[in-house]
């Protein structure tokens, strides 16, 4: 006979509940009642509801007989029978059982009264399953169980509530605690019945309050999608993604959103009718188009998500929702993220390769490590849906449309490229071992040939075939040595900024608005502004295609240049982060999209219109406040005043003075808010006249190219004049030595940003030996040369 309980036995208010009731009502009610008790009073809002205990589902089991049953299906199973026909016939006997009537009649009284708090005799709810175990984790075990939407009227409830105690034997569920070794009666499960939140007028979606993808701590991670939160749960749509940075959440004025992007979302999850309870319909365009949050919504969810985190302690997992009759947003769900909870966060990897082979193709390495897979030969990038995660992507070059199976490959190899080719900066920034530049990668390698990629021999890394054994070693980064010259980063690509965080770099020495112009916004910011005159069929309808949405086209170059810099800026916040503006040749200009109109041949781009020359010209100065606006957007709105503008290729004094007084027309005054403004020195006339360019910038970035190849007269992409381009050159360390003396002696800094330092310990010695104050690498190379200038300083007595 089953015992008599209280209502309170079978049935706890979310305001009853705390964290510590896990074993009582599961994981999942346990998270709602704790944020229910603890949270209201900063503005999380938790929708109302209750929950059945474990008491009561194992009443079910005793009054109903089923305890024996399930025993028999597993021993069943545990003798070769089908999981499938075991799975089966388990939920067959919950669903053909009666709840006890103690029980109904709890979860009817329950409901009723969540009616009268509503103000509706039969609430819309949702019915979710929470499993528990006196001594297991919920965590363990979520997502295996069931959730119902849409449900209304006490019956409805009722079924709904055994189709979760079902759902505690769906296969998945079964299989996973076989796997575990878990006895399958010792869990339990909790029914929780929350008020619904009309998400299917509105939007809902999953928040993290960490990148999910890096583990960086400092961003809370925003997925949002139309309609009921199970497409963006279950992975069916392409949602929406935003990004806030938290350490600049509580500045009044301030909208810390540093990174928007529009999802596909095709398609929702809508109310059904009868007793289909939901139903999934297309999207229309304009939804498509739009986005499903405006920076009002995504600031509160990130504030909630930060409450949410410092109340658990620990970084989570949050699933939220948007009722479209109120407007009110929700919390619906709360657990402990998991993945980069588990990885080690102080250590990064080094690799050595143990055999050797004869290779099959080489070109440049880029980055340092050694990856084995199997070939996946592709031609164009309308084929990447071939491509299979781990393969080693094989391709003549790459542009951004091939971005979404590069984070997926095991290496890069390519035909074509050089080390700032898209294929290099996005691979080393995406820590992916590439070797680019190899001439015949395509042809020599054969589709699903097993291959080893090299990038640890130095500068040439090679393919060799096979799998051959390598090392891979842990670097602790707590062992990185401490330097009195600062060693900064150079980085290009947005998406791939949080990978690095955890490198204790002095911040960026170069974000090159450059790539992000070139990648993520495709087209010539003249073109933009002046869309509406465009002569151009094709680039205006190739314009349209990337801008849906924006009525002003120029507010989407301002929006995705914003967004590219505040991602790059958030990630070594507070730490100085210096943005070129941006210096394309004109033939260079010319490929973007539209650009073809705007500019005009030149015999020698490299000595042409570029640089700051562009920035005060009638040809160029609109597009030039486009650059502003988005500078001062990532400053003033977002917050983000540890970034610095850097002004290339300044010719003149008179040039100086023309720019600084164009950025300021734009909002950006030298002095205002802190705002820095450096030069870089890569022309004779910078180091001849660098007393008087110290006057007019805080400081100085050397581009020691362009600077050798103006001071030799080579031209830097010659390969018949290869051998005489050398930044070692007398005239070009003389020329570096000087313009840090003068410097220091105005007040003003020094940096050096370029690969040299890396290939070349000499040369890092020879900038130390100078003074200067910092050096600016790319990601990979930054242990190497902090090691190198460690030993310099510490050969000189540096401390």
């Amino acid at each position: 006979m089953v015992p008599k309980h209280s209502n309170g036995d079978l049935v706890r208010w979310f305001d009853e509940i705390t964290g510590g009731d896990t074993a009582l009502v599961g994981g999942k009610n346990a998270s709602l009642g704790e944020m229910t008790r603890n949270l209201a009073s900063q503005g999380v809002r938790v929708p109302n509801g209750f929950a059945t205990t474990a008491h009561a589902y194992r009443g079910l089991l005793e009054e109903a007989g089923l305890e024996a049953g399930i025993r028999g299906q597993i021993d069943l199973l545990h003798s070769g029978a089908d999981l499938a026909g075991v799975g089966r016939e388990i939920r067959r006997m919950f669903l053909d059982a009666e709840l006890p009537p103690q029980l109904a009649e709890a979860i009817r009284d329950a409901y009723r009264r969540l009616g009268a708090a509503t103000r509706c005799s039969d609430p819309d709810v949702a019915v979710r399953s929470s499993a528990t175990a006196e001594d297991l984790p919920e965590a363990s075990f979520a997502g295996q169980q069931e959730t119902f939407v849409h449900i209304t009227g006490a019956t409805a409830l009722l079924d709904a509530c055994k189709r979760c105690y079902a759902s505690l034997f769906t296969d998945r569920a079964i299989s996973y605690r076989e796997h575990h070794g878990f006895d399958h009666l010792k869990v339990a499960l909790s029914v929780g019945v929350q008020q619904m939140v009309r998400s299917d007028q509105a939007g809902a979606g999953v928040m993290f309050s960490l990148d999910t993808d890096s583990g960086f701590p400092r961003v809370v991670l925003v997925n949002a999608s139309w309609g009921l939160g199970e497409s963006v749960v279950s992975g069916v749509v392409n949602p929406d993604e935003y990004q806030v940075f938290k350490p600049l959440l509580d500045r009044e004025g301030l909208v810390p959103v540093i990174s928007k992007s529009v999802g596909g979302k095709e398609t929702k999850i809508i109310y059904g009718a009868g007793k289909t309870p939901t139903t999934t319909v297309d999207t229309t365009e304009d939804e498509r188009a739009a986005y499903v949050l405006d920076d009002r919504d995504i600031v509160q969810l990130a504030r909630w998500a930060v409450a949410i985190e410092k109340h658990y302690g620990r970084p989570m997992d949050i699933e939220w929702a948007k009722d479209g009759l109120s407007g009110d947003l929700h919390i619906v769900q709360a657990r402990p993220e998991t993945v980069q909870a588990r990885k080690q966060t102080a250590h990064l990897r080094s690799y050595q390769l143990i055999e050797r082979g004869t290779p099959l193709v080489s070109g440049l390495a880029i980055g340092d490590a050694i990856a084995t897979g199997k070939v996946c030969n592709l031609r164009d990038a309308q084929e990447i849906g071939q491509f299979e995660t781990g393969a080693v992507l094989v391709t003549g070059a790459t542009d951004p449309d091939w971005e979404p199976i590069m984070k997926r490959a095991a290496a890069i190899v390519t035909d074509h490229g050089g080390r700032t080719s898209h294929a290099a900066i996005v691979s080393r920034e995406l820590g992916v071992a590439a070797i680019v530049g190899t001439g015949n990668a395509t042809v020599t390698l054969a589709d699903r040939q097993a291959i080893t990629v090299c990038c640890a021999e130095g500068e040439e890394g090679h393919v060799y075939p096979g799998v051959l054994d390598y090392e891979e070693h842990e670097i602790d980064l707590a062992q990185v040595p401490a330097t009195t010259t600062k060693v900064m980063l150079n980085i290009a690509n947005p998406s791939a900024a949080f990978r690095w965080w955890r490198l204790p770099a002095d911040g960026v020495g170069l974000a090159r608005m450059e790539f992000i112009v070139n990648n993520h916004i495709k087209i010539h910011p003249m073109a933009l502004v002046h869309y509406d005159e465009l002569d151009d069929q094709v680039a205006r309808r190739r314009i349209a295609d990337l801008t849906p949405g924006y009525d002003d086209k120029a507010e989407f170059f301002v929006d995705r240049l914003a967004y590219g810099i505040a991602r790059i800026a958030a990630a070594w916040w507070p730490k100085p982060v210096i943005v070129r503006m941006s210096d394309f040749k004109t033939n260079e200009y010319a490929k973007l999209i539209g650009g073809q109109s705007f500019e005009p041949p030149e015999e020698n781009p490299m000595l042409g219109w570029r640089g700051a020359s562009r920035y005060y010209s009638e040809g160029y100065r609109e597009g030039f406040g486009l650059e502003c606006r988005a500078m001062d957007r990532v400053r003033a709105a977002m917050g983000l005043t540890n970034t610095i503008v850097m002004i290339p290729f300044c010719r003149t004094l008179e040039e100086a003075d023309r720019v600084l007084a164009t950025m300021a027309d734009h909002g950006l005054v030298r002095g205002r808010d802190g705002l820095e403004t450096y030069v870089m020195a890569e022309i004779p006339s910078n180091i001849i006249l660098a007393a008087q360019f110290a006057d007019r910038f805080d400081g100085f970035s050397v581009g020691s190219n362009d600077l050798t190849q103006l001071t030799l007269g080579v031209d830097r992409d010659s390969e018949r004049l290869s051998e005489l381009f050398n930044e070692r050159d007398p005239a070009v360390t003389r020329s570096i030595q000087a313009l840090i003396s003068t410097a220091h002696r105005a007040g003003r800094k020094v940096g050096l940003c370029g690969q040299r330092p890396s290939d070349d310990p000499d040369f890092a010695r020879l900038l130390v030996d100078a003074g200067i104050d910092s050096i600016s690498v790319t990601p990979d190379s930054f242990l190497l040369v902090k090691d190198n200038v460690a030993a310099v300083e510490h050969g000189q007595g540096h401390q």
